[in-house]
């Protein structure tokens, strides 16, 4: 009888232990949010173009408006034009202009990558939108798929974006979360 009692005691403490130790399988659309911004401060969403700088011919005519987005960002402080070269023809309308043209520190949290005249730059940033996940569905007890409305933020270099698509202002993007034993939930790249 002692035998039999102590045997349910140890029974008893072994399932207390085991439900006690068991993980949080749940997630809500709450803490799905918080995990995803989460994400995003550490692996934030961008897109990108190609920047020409260094030396820059234009032509009066045909160049002007691109001019004027390098006098854009110099205005700002994101790079520096000097002029190398005006040559005007007398009474034509097609004058040439040679500029060198730098990047400045303050471009830097903008540029990913630079090669000797040409760099990739930040022209969308996608920040969370302030409203609540689009659509939440937890799969199983361990994997959640999440769709979030991110909206875009231009940055100073979105005028040199050539294929950019205006139809909308935000886009959507689903992410599938993981439940870990050691982290809890990530999102799973």
């Amino acid at each position: 009888m002692a035998m039999k009692k102590i045997t349910t005691y140890i029974l008893s403490l072994l399932i207390i232990g085991i439900a006690g130790c068991k993980t949080k399988t749940t997630i809500n659309q709450d803490q799905a949010g918080e995990v995803i911004i989460d994400y995003l401060k550490a692996n934030p969403e961008y897109k990108t173009t190609r920047f020409n700088f260094g030396e820059i011919k234009f032509n009066s005519t045909n160049d002007m408006f691109e001019l004027g987005k390098y006098k854009t960002l110099a205005s700002k402080g994101l790079v520096a034009l000097n002029l190398k070269e005006a040559k005007k023809k007398f009474l034509s309308k097609d004058s040439s202009f040679v500029y060198q043209i730098t990047l400045t520190e303050k471009a830097s949290p903008l540029v990913l990558k630079q090669d000797k005249n040409k760099a990739t730059v930040k022209v969308l940033e996608y920040a969370l939108s302030d409203e609540k996940p689009v659509n939440f569905e937890q799969v199983n007890s361990s994997t959640a798929k999440v769709t979030v409305s991110l909206k875009m933020v231009t940055t100073d270099f979105e005028p040199f974006d050539k294929d950019a698509n205006k139809n909308s202002n935000f886009i959507t993007k689903t992410y599938k979360l993981k439940l870990s034993k050691d982290e809890g939930w990530k999102v799973q790249p």
